[in-house]
């Protein structure tokens, strides 16, 4: 599974949500926005361990798009990929610290209103173990750079390969005073991190009118479909989980999976007429119990108009 399947899975949805859409009078199915967010050690403590890279991206799909959320599920729908390295801390050195891990993920989720609450809903599939050939990616790349890369003993010991079907709800309620909108939310995973977690978002500037999925690594949330506004954004957030089960733990796991998890995130992003990006820093509190420190990891998006 890779970018390659992006397109015709979203191609099999458009034709799905059309044959079960509403009046032969309505807009046909689009695609309505695609985002992306790019996180990366490197570009924050700048220590390639742990969560050490990932890539989120989306595309939207519905009939149109008015700047706020529909009133029913199926209406706006984002398919949703994602890839994912964790590491250990010393990448030549296995069954020291937490398994050397990789993930693919393909799924569709619903954003709509109800009652109130912006509510996200769907599901994906996780792939994990070196079925991905994600291991092999950041092998290659690290030679391309001069950098070390995972050894051939640490992707021996890697968690295996599995196919996680995952459930993923979240539900958030926004107020606004002034130019800052504070957002809280809730949401809860289960499959190949089964956990519930809740917290906020602080937002100041731009931002009004768009769809924003949020990143399931750092929490940070990227545009999906732009509301058309311009100008400079700043973004501060927190969120705490408890950690029920994880498949980047299995039984052979050297450390244990520490049951709670916590984000604290800060952010800028700024959009023109063309062009805008996004640069943001993410604290994460350890996620093994053996963790000596949490670690700070960066995500940036860059995006063009044509």
């Amino acid at each position: 599974m890779g970018f390659a399947m992006i397109r015709p899975f979203a191609a099999s949805l458009a034709l799905i949500l059309s044959a079960t859409g509403g009046a032969a009078d309505e807009k046909p199915i689009r695609q309505l926005g695609f985002g992306m967010l790019v996180v990366n050690d490197s570009f924050g403590d700048r220590r390639d361990r742990w969560q050490t890279a990932s890539v989120a991206t989306s595309r939207v799909y519905g009939r149109d798009w008015q700047g706020a959320l529909p009133d029913r599920p199926g209406a706006v729908v984002e398919v949703r990929f994602g890839a994912q390295i964790i590491a250990p801390a010393n990448l030549t050195s296995p069954g020291i610290d937490r398994l050397y891990a990789t993930a693919l993920s393909l799924g569709a989720h619903t954003h709509y209103r109800s009652g109130g609450w912006d509510v996200t809903l769907g599901g994906d599939l996780v792939l994990t173990g070196p079925q991905t050939g994600l291991d092999e990616v950041q092998d290659n790349l690290h030679q391309a750079f001069g950098l070390v890369g995972p050894s051939a003993a640490t992707r021996a010991n890697q968690v295996g390969n599995a196919v996680h079907p995952t459930l993923v709800v979240e539900m958030g309620r926004e107020i606004s005073f002034g130019t800052a909108r504070l957002r809280s939310f809730v949401e809860g995973r289960a499959g190949a991190e089964t956990l519930l977690r809740g917290g906020v978002d602080l937002m100041f500037g731009q931002g009004v009118g768009d769809l924003m999925a949020r990143d399931p690594v750092t929490g940070h949330r990227y545009r999906a479909i732009s509301g058309g506004g311009t100008g400079m954004g700043f973004v501060l957030g927190a969120d705490i989980a408890h950690v029920a089960d994880s498949a980047f733990f299995p039984a052979r796991s050297p450390v244990a999976l520490d049951d709670a998890r916590g984000r604290v995130r800060a952010g800028v992003s700024w959009q023109g007429d063309r062009a805008g990006g996004f640069y943001g820093l993410t604290w994460l509190t350890p996620e093994a119990q053996r963790q000596s420190e949490g670690q700070l990891v960066g995500a940036i998006r860059v995006n063009f108009r044509f």
